[in-house]
């Protein structure tokens, strides 16, 4: 999924955000504004995941949208 249809779904995109990590907040996802690559760093940071563990996760939300 590109940038344009990450920033297209950004608002499905943050529901399933919320759901998989129900510590993040809006601001968190506000943050990332639909750019996937500071919306891994922001749940890296939050989370203190590894990349492959946020890349992942991340790759299995978009795939549902």
């Amino acid at each position: 999924m590109n940038r344009d249809q990450i920033e297209g779904k950004w608002t499905e995109i943050k529901g399933q955000l919320r759901e998989h990590y129900g510590e993040l907040t809006d601001n968190d996802l506000e943050e990332a504004k639909g750019d996937r690559e500071q919306m891994e760093g922001v749940l890296q940071q939050k989370l203190g995941q590894s990349k492959e563990e946020v890349r992942k996760t991340v790759d299995d939300i978009l795939a549902k949208v």
